[in-house]
């Protein structure tokens, strides 16, 4: 069986699970909404925001909401004590790798379906001014903090404390992708909009997730030995 084909049996299983249990979908998403509905509180006055608030508050918002998701990535394994024998499948490491990111991946553009429009309605962001260059910034900041996420969830997998080192490992080694979402996004919500700019962090955020994406693959392998 190839690589991305067993990635993609990997990532329906994950997915088949969650769409029967809808516990982790329902979680994240009350939390990112949650999350919303307080910032929306803090910083609006009035009918006014914050300046430069919507664009810190989506990323904050998919950060939180990530790192919900991300603790969950290989926890139904590990209560189950299944985890053994998904690696003792007949697929290469890297397989088991892509199909977690991909399943945590699909999971995490839904609930980006619903956050960014509640972001343009409760703060008035221009979400449709570029509305190509936004999803390609969350499409490619969320890889890039999901591709380090994933691998930093399954090194903490038997660490009993791993809910708590997770954010801390992940947020510095996630910065450059997440640093570069929301300062492009920044941009497309500026009062004056510099395009030129957010196609500057949109290529450096492709560079950012195929160093990340290289180096992950490399170090799940041994990452996941006995």
């Amino acid at each position: 069986m190839g690589v991305l084909k067993a990635a993609w049996w990997i990532a329906r299983k994950d997915l088949a699970v969650e769409i029967r249990s809808r516990e982790l979908i329902y979680t994240a998403m009350f939390f990112a909404v949650a999350c919303l509905l307080i910032f929306a509180f803090a910083f609006v006055e009035g009918r006014t925001t914050i300046r430069n608030a919507p664009a810190g508050i989506l990323w904050i918002t998919i950060v939180f909401s990530g790192t919900l998701a991300l603790g969950r990535t290989f926890e139904r394994e590990r209560q189950a004590e299944t985890l053994r024998a998904l690696l003792m499948t007949p697929v290469e490491r890297p397989a088991i790798y892509l199909g977690k990111l991909l399943s945590l991946l699909i999971l995490l553009g839904s609930i980006q379906v619903v956050v960014v429009p509640l972001v343009g309605l409760l703060f008035g962001a221009p979400i449709l001014r570029a509305p190509f260059m936004l999803m390609g910034l969350l499409a490619l900041g969320t890889t890039g903090f999901a591709t380090v996420g994933t691998l930093f969830a399954a090194m903490l997998t038997r660490t009993s404390s791993r809910d708590v080192l997770l954010p801390v490992v992940l947020y510095p080694m996630s910065l450059p992708a997440l640093v570069g979402g929301m300062q492009g996004t920044l941009w497309i919500f500026a009062a004056e909009p510099n395009y030129e700019l957010v196609q500057t962090w949109l290529a450096m955020l492709v560079f950012f997730d195929a160093v990340f994406l290289t180096l992950a693959l490399w170090t799940f392998a041994p990452v996941m030995g006995e």
